[in-house]
Order: structure tokens, then C-alpha cells, then sequence
């Protein structure tokens, strides 16, 4: 399902004036890297999915000591590359994004070392003023359904790991009766 995708953590609209997004992080998840890990892993791909003119970059390094930090770079609203980039189709933007890197208005950066995914998204949510997408009605439904399924799921597999267990502790009782008496 897209629901994993299209809703939760990350699923955010950014205004217009967001044109390039930048993490730089350690390949290792120790000495605080991990919740830059964790944006990068989960929030990450909602991000851009509900933002696909949002351009972003990441850098991975592979000392620990190196920051965690994301970076965001604004464009002037009045920008006339960011209004025309609006009506371009999506192979056009996207060349008009990796080619437009060096003229933004102003950059905010985030440290990200030792702090939690959703501090990070909160922090990238107030610096950006984002606004979460709301799941509609169906969605809700839809995914009040997934969970209903999944409890039944998790309450037959933990039923078939008894019986299995209890067929398995029946088995070797069987097998050592049989070993005891021997062969006739």
C-alpha cells in the first residue's frame, strides 16, 4: 500500500520558497548519528514524495566525528526560476533543480546530532511553517483496517507457535517413550 508513503512521519507540504533540501551524516549510526539516520531512512521518502520539486542531496561521510546537520535552502518567492519551475513537466524540473543550485535567498541549518527523527521533523516543520497532510476519511478507514487485521494476524501467529510448540513437546516425549522401551 502507499498509505506507508503518502501518510505518517515526514508527510508534510513545503511552501514554495523551499527549493533544496541537504543532510550530511556519518555512514555509522553511533556517536549521535542516528536520528540523522532515522530522518533519512523514514522521513526522508514522504518528504518527497509530497514535495517532488524539492531538491534533495545527501552526504555521507565516513568520519564519526562530523556533524549531523540538515541544511535548507530557500529561493526568493519572487524568483522568477521558481515560478516557471512550477509549470515545467517533471524531467524539465528536475533539470532545472540540479542545475539551479547556486542562487537561494537564504540557508537554515538543523543539527541533527543526538537528536530524535520526530525533533528533527518538529524543527524542520517550524523553521519551513510545513503543514502535515491530513489522511482523508477513507484513507483513516483504510488504515483502521490494516490495524484490525494486523492484531488478528499477531493473535494467529502467536496461537500457531503454541500448537506447533505443544506438537513439538509432544513429539519429543513420544520419541524418548519410544527410545526408553527400545525396539521389540
Amino acid at each position: 500500500m502507499l498509505y506507508t508513503v503518502r501518510l505518517g512521519q515526514g508527510a508534510i507540504i513545503l511552501p514554495r520558497d523551499v527549493q533544496r533540501i541537504h543532510l550530511e551524516f556519518a555512514f555509522k549510526f553511533n556517536n549521535g548519528h542516528f536520528g540523522a539516520r532515522k530522518v533519512w531512512r523514514n522521513i526522508l521518502p514522504r518528504l518527497k514524495y509530497h514535495n517532488p520539486a524539492v531538491s534533495i542531496t545527501i552526504n555521507r561521510s565516513i568520519d564519526q566525528a562530523d556533524p549531523a546537520i540538515l541544511t535548507i535552502f530557500y529561493a526568493s518567492p519572487k524568483d522568477p526560476d521558481t515560478a516557471a519551475s512550477s509549470t515545467l513537466s517533471s524531467s524539465a524540473m528536475q533539470s532545472k533543480l540540479t542545475s539551479n543550485h547556486t542562487s537561494f535567498e537564504r540557508t537554515e541549518t538543523i543539527n541533527m546530532k543526538h537528536k530524535h527523527e520526530l525533533d528533527v521533523l518538529s524543527e524542520l516543520m517550524d523553521l519551513t511553517k510545513a503543514r502535515p497532510v491530513a489522511a482523508t476519511p477513507k484513507a483513516a478507514t483504510e488504515l483502521q483496517q490494516l490495524a484490525n487485521e494486523e492484531r488478528r494476524s499477531a493473535a494467529d501467529r502467536a496461537r500457531n507457535a503454541a500448537y506447533t510448540e505443544q506438537r513439538r513437546q509432544e513429539k519429543a516425549l513420544l520419541d524418548q517413550a519410544r527410545g526408553a522401551v527400545g525396539p521389540a
